[in-house]
């Protein structure tokens, strides 16, 4: 499971024109289900983004998470996070989780954000064609990747 992490101002996603998500100050999410990812990753993938302490403190150290801040989420599936590339020039996409389980995920996602203590979680539409805009603030710029913490070794 993968999700890239934008430490942002304000963030939208539109469909057709229309805003059907946004946040202020707070984390923009790229979301992404791969094949043989569980919903123990989503749990572990919701703790860590939780308690990701990215946000500056009074000493301007990165020492705040966004429940510190009460920062607010806009989270979008993006399933090319799954691309690989390691052969030719065209991404191959077989990693990512077939469409039924990975919308799933990606809503268990979001509902376990909120669990974790994050009020507001806003989201785009599983397999639309949106468009995404955002204030990186910094930038900063995490990727968490469940498969990394899982490895044993």
């Amino acid at each position: 499971m993968r999700a890239v992490i934008q430490r942002v101002k304000n963030a939208s996603v539109e469909i057709d024109g229309k805003v059907v998500g946004k946040c202020g100050v707070g984390f923009m999410i790229l979301f992404c289900a791969v094949d043989g990812d569980t919903e123990s990753d989503i749990e572990l993938l919701a703790k860590k983004t939780a308690n990701l302490r990215i946000f500056e403190d009074e000493n301007a150290k990165m020492n705040k998470s966004i429940l510190d801040i009460d920062g607010e989420v806009l989270c979008i599936s993006q399933f090319t996070l799954a691309a690989d590339t390691k052969k030719g020039n065209r991404p191959s996409f077989i990693n990512a989780m077939e469409p039924v389980t990975a919308e799933k995920y990606y809503k268990m996602y979001c509902e376990t954000l909120k669990s974790n203590g994050i009020k507001n979680v806003e989201t785009g539409e599983f397999g639309a064609d949106m468009q995404v805009s955002l204030v990186n603030d910094g930038p900063v710029t995490i990727i968490l990747d469940t498969d990394i913490w899982n490895k044993k070794g």
